[in-house]
């Protein structure tokens, strides 16, 4: 009987950069093809606008994939962009980030989909990640999920014409058309 290997988050650092994407989920390996024009068009764009308002603020760093996130010793991702305070800048470090990002932003792929709304949106929880944001380009819809006393809640669904106000973030409106037109 063969003995399922266990990962770590550590093992996804020394991995081949072959276009694919590695993360460590509970010491389980996840391999994902690099992602399409219209994921990265929308995870950029949303990078940008965000950007923008945290770097002229200097409220933090935000950053994109491909930056690995380690969780805990058996848990290791890579979002599609992440967000930390400048009061929790302790935790970056040169390899990547080591604790819980203020938000973590997923933007849905057809062969992460269920992964990033199951396993991943149970691990960031677990690991106190105060703000999940699911994107998905199907719909052109943005889930703002928050975490509270009992776990993650729904905070707002934003899609065409509508704008996102986070308190991460003061003074930005994000205006959703300008993720997608």
């Amino acid at each position: 009987m063969a003995r399922k290997v266990r990962y770590k988050a550590e093992d996804i650092w020394d991995l081949p950069d072959d276009g694919n994407t590695y993360e460590v989920i509970d010491g389980e390996l996840y391999v994902s093809p690099g992602p399409k024009f219209s994921h990265q068009r929308a995870a950029g764009r949303l990078f940008i606008i965000i950007g923008m308002v945290v770097y002229r603020d200097h409220l933090g760093e935000i950053v994109t994939a491909p930056t690995g996130v380690v969780l805990d010793p058996e848990s290791g991702v890579q979002p599609d962009i992440l967000f930390i305070r400048r009061e929790r800048a302790s935790i970056i470090s040169e390899r990547g980030v080591e604790g819980a990002p203020d938000l973590v932003v997923e933007v849905l792929s057809p062969s992460t989909s269920g992964r990033d709304r199951g396993i991943k949106m149970r691990k960031y929880e677990a690991a106190g990640v105060p703000h999940y944001w699911i994107v998905d380009n199907d719909r052109r819809a943005l889930e703002a999920y928050e975490l509270g006393p009992d776990g993650y809640h729904l905070a707002g669904t934003y899609g065409p014409g509508t704008v996102l106000r986070s308190a991460l973030f003061p003074g930005l409106d994000i205006n959703l058309d300008d993720v997608w037109s």
